[in-house]
């Protein structure tokens, strides 16, 4: 099994990875994005790819949505994974918090850790880099008084030091991560069923559209945990809608409302039906 994920080794994503399979044997294959990842399973460089969806502070991970809705129509989730993220403040050396020039991470934990950040280290530049790991990385190679936001592991595996465990803002930190398959692949496992899906250019517009379309869940009881827009890419004012619903798309009011909703709207796309993790 080829496993792509966001690297280089060190990474969050590879924590959850390590932690979702605990006794699997894969081949790891790292990957510079997310897009990379999900991209592998497309193009058949990978089995699967196990990227973030959705965090509990800042919300969806906007590549992830992006890619399956315009650059993956070859694949689907197949499963998901809820992993405690705890982000650490990390150094080449022991530095005091009022020496550091820049914070270097990931947009994402620059964001989880922003009060953090705006109240123990105000002077310090923020700056985005493609990965926790790549961020610990290049706060080894350079002498500067840097630190990054990264995993423990990260800082073990580059030989850097902790200054802080922890500097999330709220500690019930949670990333979502899901299971990327080639199409046509089965989901299998018990319990509850989830389905996630995008729809966009409902009919004509105007008022209560998107209510209407709405409906066809609501009017067969069917649960939605889950709702965001994203900009269609044609033009100000166009939209797209990602859904997470409960229950599988075999099931009949899943499946009825589905089909009511591509009555609807020009484009209805199921990304995935899975058990819930």
């Amino acid at each position: 099994m080829r496993v792509a994920y966001l690297g280089p080794a060190g990474t969050f994503t590879e924590d959850a990875l390590r932690e979702a399979t605990p006794n699997a044997e894969y081949e790891a294959l790292h990957t510079a994005t997310v897009y990379d990842a999900i991209l592998a399973v497309e193009r058949g460089q990978a089995d699967r790819a196990l990227v973030p969806f959705e965090n509990s502070i800042e919300g969806s991970v906007r590549t992830t949505l992006d890619t399956l809705a315009f650059d993956a129509e070859g694949v689907t989730i197949v499963g998901e994974y809820d992993y405690a993220v705890r982000p650490c403040l990390i150094a080449r050396r022991e530095l005091a918090l009022e020496e550091i020039a820049a914070v270097i991470s990931h947009p994402q934990p620059l964001a989880q850790c922003a009060g953090f950040l705006r109240r123990h280290l105000p002077q310090a530049e923020r700056r985005a880099a493609s990965s926790t790991a790549e961020a610990v990385l290049e706060v080894r190679e350079s002498e500067q008084p840097w630190a990054a936001l990264g995993a423990r592991s990260a800082a073990a595996l580059y030989g850097c030091v902790v200054l802080r465990e922890g500097v999330e803002d709220v500690s019930e930190n949670v990333t979502r991560f899901v299971w990327i398959a080639p199409s046509g692949t089965e989901p299998s496992g018990g319990g509850a069923w989830k389905t996630s899906l995008v729809f966009s250019e409902l009919g004509e517009d105007h008022p209560g559209a998107l209510v209407e379309a709405l409906e066809e869940f609501s009017s067969r009881d069917v649960n939605l945990t889950r709702i965001e827009s994203r900009p269609l890419r044609r033009g100000l004012g166009r939209y797209m809608f990602f859904v997470d619903l409960e229950g599988a798309a075999t099931d009949p009011d899943v499946s009825a409302a589905v089909a009511g909703l591509r009555g609807k709207a020009e484009s209805v796309r199921v990304l995935g039906s899975y058990p819930v993790a």
